[in-house]
Parts: C-alpha cells; structure tokens; sequence
C-alpha cells in the first residue's frame, strides 16, 4: 500500500481547508483586521487560561476575533504557585508575558464540564494509579484542595464540584504572583472564574468571594 503523505489524511485535510477558509475571511474579505495586527503588536485585554480539552477551543467558545485573547492552555486549566526557579514553568511564563508585557486588564480561568483532568484527580483520591510521567504529578497539585476530599455519593455533583474547584485553586494560585498581587490591589487588573456546562451550553461565574458560582448565560 502506497504510504500517504501528510496532506492525504483526512484530518489534516480538514485542517487544510480551514485554513483556507480562514485566509479567505481575514486576508480577502477583512484584510484590515490582519493588517492593524501586523502593523502593530498585538494588544489583547484579555488573559484566557483554558483546558487543552478538544472539545472546549476558548476562541470558538467565546467567538473571538485574532487578537482579543491571549491564550494559555494545559491538562485541567491549572495554574500552578508562584515559584521562581530554574525548573521549565511554561504556563507561569505565559501568565508572566500576558501581564507583564501585554498588560492584559483582565484574566480568566476557563473551566469545563467532563474535564477528563480532573476525572483522572477524582480517580486518584479514590486510590488509583494516573498513568503518565507528567499527568499524575500535573493533576495531583489540586489533591489538598478544600473540595478534594469533599464527597456527596453523586458522581456528577462531585466532578462539578471538583471542575469549579480547580478553577478556585487556579485563582488562588493566580494572587502567589506578585505582579498578579499588586495589580490586583491598584485596580489595573481583575481575575475571573468561569465554568462551562457542555452539556447545557451555559456559562457560570465564580462569585466576588470566588467561593461560589452563578449563571453568567442563560
């Protein structure tokens, strides 16, 4: 049999055809868009810090435009502490970039339902083993958390509650940054929670006290 050449298979052949559509929009139809962008350096108000999830793409999701979202995405939307040293940290560096550079005002921690991230840390506390050299020590991060051993028998209840958890610890992670801190405190930045329901198409909000959260969407 013939061997395909990357073009040929159909995934990536669907890609293809995206891109072109793509180019047709931005480079055909709206080239100022693209132009402004080019021409200037991108400007983004908003850090967005998603799950690599394939089902939840935070630019589809959010019907963005290129350049409104500056987009970090890891296993779970996680943001690990603070933590200066010369290991790899490339989440932190992105989170750095975004406020330091691009001074977003405005970041959000995007969570989703049937988080496969956070069922790998729920099939954890219950004793069993996570495969993969960086997934189980990435996910175990959150395992003393305040909702980790918190359990009520019903197992989509508990998968939300630990999902918007994830979210809250990624927030509280976001006040170790210094520079996160400090603007938070002048006012030159917020930080957002959010959650998405898959199954119901709605968007919730973890509350001022990020305690809690509410339909955004209905």
């Amino acid at each position: 049999m013939p061997r395909q050449t990357l073009s040929q298979h159909p995934a990536l052949q669907r890609m293809l055809a995206g891109f072109k559509g793509f180019r047709a929009l931005y480079y055909e139809q709206r080239p100022e868009r693209i132009k402004d962008l080019m021409e200037g350096s991108q400007r983004p108000e908003v850090l967005l810090i998603a799950c690599s999830d394939s089902r939840v793409d935070p630019a589809i999701v959010t019907n963005a435009e290129p350049g409104e979202l500056f987009i970090v995405r890891n296993v779970a939307n996680l943001v690990p502490p603070y933590q200066p040293d010369d290991g790899y940290h490339g989440t932190s560096a992105a989170i750095e970039y975004a406020v330091t550079a691009l001074k977003v005002a405005h970041v959000v921690v995007l969570g989703h339902s049937n988080c496969g991230g956070i069922q790998a840390l729920a099939a954890h506390l219950d004793g069993h083993q996570v495969d993969g050299q960086f997934v189980g020590p990435w996910i175990r991060q959150l395992e003393g958390c305040r909702c980790a051993s918190e359990t009520t028998g019903d197992s989509t209840a508990d998968a939300t509650r630990l999902e918007q958890c994830a979210i809250l610890n990624s927030l509280d992670n976001l006040m170790t940054f210094p520079f996160i801190a400090e603007r938070v405190k002048d006012g030159t930045l917020t930080l957002n929670g959010w959650w998405f329901d898959m199954t119901e198409a709605r968007l919730w909000g973890a509350t001022p006290e990020h305690r809690t959260f509410q339909v955004l969407t209905d």
